[in-house]
């Protein structure tokens, strides 16, 4: 079973090629100095014991079972595994590769403590190894205080570089880490993105598409039930609902267009989102004037407001309107427009008792939930309720520029 991580982009994993270069670097240096071993003892043609058959026979296959342990537990069990090794190598000249392999490992890990131990059990190791050579004729122990200096410098050595490798894979998995939390954010923002933009067409058909639908529907169920509607009346509501329903298609036309690319081919011509101001208010009452609605437009206005505030002070009135004729039809609607640069703007739409029951329409529920979306994205405040007349009043406070 593999004991390397399982990401891909991870800086500590290894790849199988990896393992076996280093496995072939480790085996490859131990086999080296006992080989070097091997070839001191026959050029001496020292006398043939035990001990140097234990170095010739069993000291190679010490060295394999040391690649082995390094190779299979240098993750899971780092230290255990570098004190095992290094060991092992006091007693097999072959291992001292593996123990090499083990420590950098170790190394790359950048523990203090670790660190510190590691090095005591190396340098012991260095110094009791040619003590317990199986040759003393051909190792035989020089000063203890230059052997030390030797082990001490060897071993760290071999240690910074096992040290400058995690540094190196620390820097690469820092850079890794904040890739993926840049691809995250990029990714959250693209989210968010789109859900506003769902939210901000929704919005946008729903204000331009329920006035016009709203006439239809009132005017179409008038056709439906009173069939003893003399013939001028009837052809005035079937115009009223033939031209609100070529505006509906026309409206819905532009508020598809932001979906559009306006370099896209087809036409040649890019295809803009409704852009309504509050001059056209006074058309939006004209035209629910003509439908048959009783509306008062009181305009106290200074100066007009720039674009974006007028046109959500228009879809105010637009959406007022058509909830005016849902709920109230029948009832009197007055529009109320006034403010200035310095004061901001105030709008009111106040409806009076319904004269009819509510119209049997139906209804999306998100009529004020998009109201006050709106209004809270143009920095202004939004209050409604029941008058104490039987009505409804809606006021909102804009200001003169977002």
């Amino acid at each position: 079973m593999s004991t390397e991580p399982d990401d891909e982009w991870s800086p500590d994993r290894v790849s199988r090629f990896g393992l076996l270069w280093r496995i072939a670097v480790a085996g490859l240096t131990g086999y080296l100095f006992w080989f070097s071993v091997v070839a001191l003892f026959a050029e001496q043609q020292a006398p043939v014991t035990a001990a140097t058959a234990r170095l010739v026979m069993i000291d190679p296959l010490l060295g394999l079972v040391s690649l082995g342990i390094v190779a299979r537990w240098r993750r899971t069990h780092p230290m255990a595994t570098a004190i095992g090794v290094a060991l092992i190598s006091l007693f097999s000249i072959s291992s001292s590769g593996a123990s090499i392999w083990a420590a950098v490992s170790v190394a790359t890990r950048r523990r203090p403590r670790e660190l510190a131990i590691l090095s005591v059990v190396i340098v012991a190791v260095s110094l009791l190894a040619p003590r317990t050579s199986p040759m003393p004729e051909v190792f035989a122990p020089g000063p203890w205080w230059f052997e030390a200096v030797f082990a001490v410098l060897a071993t760290a050595v071999n240690l910074a570089v096992g040290y400058a490798v995690g540094s190196r894979r620390a820097v690469t998995r820092a850079w890794i880490d904040r890739a993926r939390t840049a691809e995250a954010e990029q990714r959250a923002r693209v989210a968010a993105a789109q859900s506003g933009e769902r939210t901000r067409i929704a919005r946008e058909m729903h204000d331009v598409l329920a006035h016009r639908i709203s006439l239809v529907a009132l005017h179409s169920g008038a056709l439906r039930y009173r069939s003893d509607l003399p013939e001028g009346e009837r052809e005035q509501a079937l115009d009223i609902i033939h031209s609100n329903a070529e505006q509906a298609l026309a409206d819905l036309r532009e508020v598809l267009g932001v979906l559009r690319d306006p370099t896209a081919s087809g036409d040649g011509q890019g295809v803009e989102p409704p852009q309504p101001e509050l001059p056209d208010v006074v058309r939006l009452v004209d035209e629910a004037r003509a439908a048959g609605e009783r509306i008062d437009l009181d305009d106290h206005l200074d100066d007009v407001p720039s674009t974006p505030t007028g046109r959500t002070a228009y879809r105010i009135v637009q959406e007022g309107l058509t909830n005016a004729r849902k709920h109230a039809p029948g009832a009197r609607v007055t529009v109320r427009l006034t403010g200035n640069p310095r004061e901001g703007l105030t709008l009111t739409l106040t409806n009076a008792r319904p004269v009819a029951p509510p119209a049997t329409l139906p209804t999306s529920g998100l009529g004020l939930l998009g109201l006050t979306e709106r209004v809270a994205l143009a920095g202004g405040r939004l209050e409604q309720g029941v008058t104490p007349g039987g009505g409804y009043r809606l006021a909102v406070w804009l200001p003169w520029a977002p």
